[in-house]
This record gives C-alpha cells, sequence and structure tokens, in this order.
C-alpha cells in the first residue's frame, strides 16, 4: 500500500479511535477498545472503506505504534492521545 494511503487510514482512525468515535457510531469500551468489525463497516458507511489486511499494515507498521489490535484480533483501539475518556 502506499504511503499516502497509510497516512491517509493512520489520520482516520486516530480522529475516530482517539477523538469521535460516536461520529461513526462506534462504541469504545473502557479500555478504548472497539469491534474491528464494527470499525470497517463505519468507515465504509462514511465513504471511506478501509479493507482489513490495510488495517492490519497500518497497525503493523505504524513508526509511533500509535494503534493496538486486542490478542484476538477482533479489537483495536488508540494507545495515546485520546480526547474521549478512556482508562489505558
Amino acid at each position: 500500500m502506499d504511503n499516502s494511503r497509510n497516512t491517509k487510514i493512520s489520520k482516520f482512525l486516530s480522529k475516530y479511535l482517539r477523538h469521535e468515535p460516536e461520529q461513526i457510531g462506534l462504541k469504545l469500551d473502557v479500555g478504548g477498545w472497539g469491534e474491528v468489525d464494527d470499525l470497517l463497516t463505519a468507515s465504509a458507511e462514511h465513504n471511506f472503506a478501509i479493507a482489513l489486511e490495510e488495517l492490519k499494515e497500518v497497525v503493523a507498521t505504524n513508526a509511533k505504534q500509535r494503534f493496538s489490535f486486542g490478542p484476538t484480533g477482533t479489537l483495536i483501539r488508540a494507545n495515546q492521545g485520546h480526547s474521549v475518556e478512556v482508562d489505558l
């Protein structure tokens, strides 16, 4: 995937996992975790479809390690910089 696409996905994730999950209908638990399937569905419904493989690549290659998957790979969260209340 090209770098500009990675950057766009990273910015989308930052906005909605750190600051405005409710704007796309995403629900985060108290630890800041959201369902990967819900995120992918919400992104598509908001005209920014992200493929699971793209999401995995962004999480794996982000130099600042901004995002992580839960142990089963079904949850995702931002690792830092939240403006919504989460307990990391």
